[in-house]
C-alpha cells in the first residue's frame, strides 16, 4: 500500500510491555483445563498480559477456523465442515464460573456453514453461563450472522446484557479491509436490527483507526452508528498481526483518540473508550460500570 510504514516502527505509545499479573498463571490453567479458546491468543491481542494478569479473558466459541478472510485478522480461515463442539457452552460457563469473572465477553469466528450462523451455540452459552454464575453480566460480539433476521432474533431474545457488532473500518475502506461477503450497510443493519430486537440492552461496536481513514469519515461512520441506535462505542489503533497481509497506514496519536472520543460523547454515545491499544472487549467491564454509576445519579 502506497505510503504504508513498517509496524517495527511504532512509536513509544504503542510498545508493550508484558508484566505478569497475579491472575495470569489461574487465567492460563483454568482455560486449558476446560479446553476453551480465547480472542486474546487467536487475535494476538497486545493486551493479552494486562487482562489475563486482572483475571479477564475474552471467550471465543464456535471453534477456531472462521470461514470469512478478513485482511486484518491473524484468525485462521478455512472450512470448518460444520463441526461444532456440542459441550462447548457448558465448557466456557465453567471457565467463567471458575474465574469467578463479574463480566464476561464471548465472541467467536465467523460460520457462514451453518444454517443459523451459530446463534443457537451463543443462546445457549448464554444459558449455561447464567445458570452456573447467575450474578455475571454477559457481553456478545457477534460476526452479521449474514444478516438473517431469526438469528438475530436467537441471540438478543438469549438475554446478554450487551451485544455488540464491529463495524471495523469507515465506509471507503470496508472492501479492502473486509471479506466480500462483509459490509458497511450490512453491519449497520445489524447494528439498527439489535437495537430494535433487544430494547433495554446495550448495543456496542468499534473501529480500528490507522488504515487510511480521514476524520470526516471516522466522524460519519460514529454518526451512522449512533443513529441505528448503539450505545457504546470503541476505537482502537490497527496492528499488523504477524504474517499479516494488511501494513498500517499511520500510527494516529493518543491526543487524537482524545478528541474523538469526546466528539462520540457530544453525539450522544453512553460511554466511549478510545486509545492506541484499545480493542473491542478491552476493560468491558469498566464501561458497564460507568454504565452502573450513571444510572445511580
Amino acid at each position: 500500500m502506497e505510503g504504508s510504514i513498517n509496524s517495527a516502527d511504532k512509536p513509544d505509545w504503542l510498545k508493550v510491555r508484558l508484566v505478569p499479573g497475579p491472575g495470569l498463571g489461574k487465567v492460563r490453567r483454568t482455560l486449558r483445563a476446560n479446553g476453551v479458546r480465547t480472542v486474546c491468543d487467536s487475535s494476538h491481542c497486545p493486551n493479552l498480559g494486562e487482562c489475563w494478569g486482572k483475571g479477564t479473558a475474552t471467550f471465543m466459541i464456535l471453534g477456531g477456523v472462521c470461514t470469512r478472510s478478513c485482511r486484518f485478522c491473524a484468525v485462521p480461515s478455512g472450512d470448518p465442515n460444520g463441526e461444532l463442539d456440542p459441550h462447548e457452552p457448558e465448557r466456557v460457563a465453567k471457565a467463567i464460573a471458575d474465574l469467578e469473572l463479574k463480566h464476561a465477553v464471548v465472541t467467536s469466528v465467523t460460520r457462514d456453514d451453518l444454517d443459523d450462523g451459530g446463534a443457537s451455540v451463543y443462546a445457549s452459552t448464554v444459558q449455561e453461563i447464567r445458570r452456573s454464575s447467575p450474578t455475571t453480566t454477559i457481553e456478545l460480539l457477534i460476526p452479521d450472522m449474514n444478516g438473517d433476521l431469526e438469528a438475530l432474533r436467537t441471540i438478543a431474545s438469549s438475554g446478554p446484557d450487551v451485544i455488540g457488532h464491529n463495524l471495523e473500518v469507515v465506509s471507503s475502506l470496508q472492501s479492502r479491509v473486509r471479506d466480500p461477503k462483509a459490509s458497511y450497510a450490512r453491519s449497520l443493519q445489524v447494528l439498527g436490527t439489535l437495537s430494535d430486537l433487544a430494547p433495554g440492552k446495550l448495543t456496542k461496536t468499534s473501529l480500528m483507526l490507522g488504515l487510511g481513514e480521514t476524520k470526516e469519515e471516522v466522524v460519519q461512520a460514529m454518526e451512522d452508528a449512533k443513529a441505528q441506535g448503539v450505545d457504546l462505542l470503541v476505537i482502537g489503533q490497527y496492528l499488523r498481526p504477524k504474517n499479516g497481509s494488511l501494513p498500517v497506514a499511520r500510527f494516529v496519536h493518543p491526543q487524537e483518540f482524545s478528541e474523538l472520543r469526546q466528539e462520540a460523547l457530544r453525539l450522544g454515545f453512553r460511554e466511549v473508550m478510545a486509545g492506541p491499544l484499545v480493542r473491542s472487549s478491552y476493560h468491558a467491564q469498566d464501561m458497564i460500570s460507568k454504565e452502573d454509576d450513571d444510572a445511580d445519579r
